[in-house]
């Protein structure tokens, strides 16, 4: 037997007995996970406003943690929204919208935050996630972000599907042009 064997028998004898003997101490300690009620409430009103049933709850906790660091009013603004979806019983993105902005004008920018949010994956200036924003949803089939050749050779000479146009209305009021810097 060699020195090596003997202080590799040693170790994992000695973590087989730490491991036992510690068990119960941790399963006794360790607190169940506690979600903030803030970030249920961001992702009730992030469902109604995307009008979709499956987004990813630690990708939401990232973008309300983000956006209450960067603007610590966002954290009543989203419970505002939460309170006025559940007390008038709004179901759609642009029902909601549209109560918010008669109800206070500044849920509007709350709002423009959580969609920027889930869409670009930027929250308080930051990259909260990139390549799970919504914003690539439409091609995720095709092409996915920075894989600009995903089609083949000479894909770009076929004419593309048809795609039907917009029919919806805008829910918000026209906000200023911003300029970002890129």
């Amino acid at each position: 037997m060699m020195r090596r064997d003997v202080l590799l028998s040693g170790i994992g004898a000695l973590a087989a007995w730490g491991g036992m003997g510690a068990t119960p101490v941790l399963a006794d300690t360790v607190p169940a996970p506690v979600q903030d009620p803030g970030v249920a409430r961001f992702m009730d009103v992030s469902h109604c406003l995307t009008d979709r049933t499956e987004l990813d709850p630690a990708v939401g906790a990232a973008l309300y943690a983000g956006m209450v660091q960067a603007t610590p009013e966002r954290a009543a603004q989203v419970a505002s929204l939460y309170e006025l979806k559940a007390t008038k019983r709004l179901i759609t993105a642009a029902e909601l919208a549209k109560a918010a902005e008669k109800a206070d004008k500044s849920l509007k920018d709350a709002i423009h935050d959580i969609m920027v949010g889930w869409y670009r994956g930027v929250a308080g200036g930051k990259v909260v996630v990139y390549r799970s924003a919504l914003m690539f949803d439409i091609t995720k089939d095709a092409i996915y972000p920075k894989t600009y050749a995903a089609g083949g050779p000479f894909y770009w000479t076929s004419k593309p599907p048809e795609v039907a146009r917009p029919t919806g209305l805008p829910a918000l009021s026209p906000s200023p042009f911003v300029v970002e810097p890129t």
